[in-house]
């Protein structure tokens, strides 16, 4: 019998509404709870290319919107966390890997998950290495799409 997924309550915001269609709850909640490791609050948020961008100048220093930013609160014993995903950014990156975009919000869904519970691939590259490997392990596990099939 498989292992029951952990609590999740999950607020799922559209300032940009191009997507809605694309993100009904069930699904998101279902991509994000495959990668929760404890039980979770995390709001959803997706938005334009002007506030991905000023979040992204605001917190990061980097002048572009990109495709998903994680603010994470805390880890344990409750995941709590604000991802925030742009509707541009991502719709541009699913036509440049040929994908659906909701199978490309899947992918950023749980990757930015896994940033909320302390996964990272910025400064290391074993932890890099463990992340894509979870990365791949979930989104295979929910019949998507292996983000990463150059590095096998």
């Amino acid at each position: 019998m498989a292992a029951a997924k952990p609590a999740l309550s999950l607020s799922l915001q559209f300032a940009d509404p191009a997507h809605r269609g694309e993100l009904p709850r069930h699904k998101v909640a279902r991509w994000i709870r495959a990668a929760l490791e404890a039980p979770g609050e995390i709001t959803v948020r997706i938005v334009g290319e002007e506030e991905g961008r000023r979040l992204n100048h605001e917190f990061r220093q980097k002048d572009y919107a990109t495709n998903v930013l994680t603010f994470d609160y805390e880890h344990e014993p409750l995941v709590m966390a604000d991802l925030i995903l742009c509707a541009p950014v991502v719709e541009k990156e699913a036509r440049e890997l040929k994908l659906p975009v909701a199978d490309h919000y899947a992918h950023l869904l749980v990757h930015g998950t896994l940033h909320a519970q302390g996964y990272d691939h910025e400064d290391d590259d074993v932890e890099a290495e463990a992340m894509e490997a979870r990365e791949t392990e979930i989104l295979l596990g929910l019949g998507l799409h292996d983000p990463y099939p150059d590095k096998r």
